[in-house]
């Protein structure tokens, strides 16, 4: 498959196979996440994968997106950002652990796609409940939850702004 295939296949996934993902799979994906690129190589990222081998913690994850497909993924990685590592632009002072996770994450999406593997960010979910309910990450900061597995549902067809919209 081709980077332009890749990318066309790789969609936000809302409903999973309650299939577990082969650790092969997994390491695969971690290396690919680990190879990415960052300002400054800084590094600013912590991802941890979340399953029913973490029952308490998987359910008190789960329970901070209040949408019901969640409860189909076997698994979700909790992607977070370390703001004091991150390298910040002298000119204006802008820290660019987001933008460093962002590319983390898309490495993680695409790869897990490659692996015949499904994804979703989420981003929407309750950061307040997380923070209140989930402690075992002091200084870090949940920035994305990806839900990772097999799809159970079909890849919609996407839909994008025309070239002339995107480049100028």
């Amino acid at each position: 498959m081709n980077f332009k295939d890749l990318c066309q296949a790789r969609y936000s996934c809302r409903k999973y196979q309650a299939l577990p993902i082969e650790n092969d799979k997994l390491e695969y994906i971690r290396e690919c996440v680990r190879l990415a690129p960052s300002a400054v190589n800084r590094q600013p990222w912590r991802f941890v994968l979340v399953d029913n081998s973490q029952p308490e913690l998987f359910s008190l994850v789960k329970a901070t997106y209040h949408r019901d497909w969640i409860d189909s993924v076997p698994a979700i990685i909790l992607c977070m950002k370390n703001e004091a590592e991150c390298w910040t632009r002298r000119y204006d002072d802008k820290p660019h652990a987001d933008i460093d996770l962002a590319i983390a994450i898309e490495h993680l999406c695409l790869a897990a796609t490659e692996q015949g593997l499904a994804t979703c960010w989420v981003c929407n979910f309750d950061i307040n409940q997380f923070h209140d309910t989930i402690s075992q990450f002091p200084g870090l900061e949940p920035v994305a939850l990806v839900p990772i597995g097999y799809a159970a549902d079909e890849a919609p067809q996407k839909l994008r702004k025309d070239m002339a919209d995107v480049w100028k």
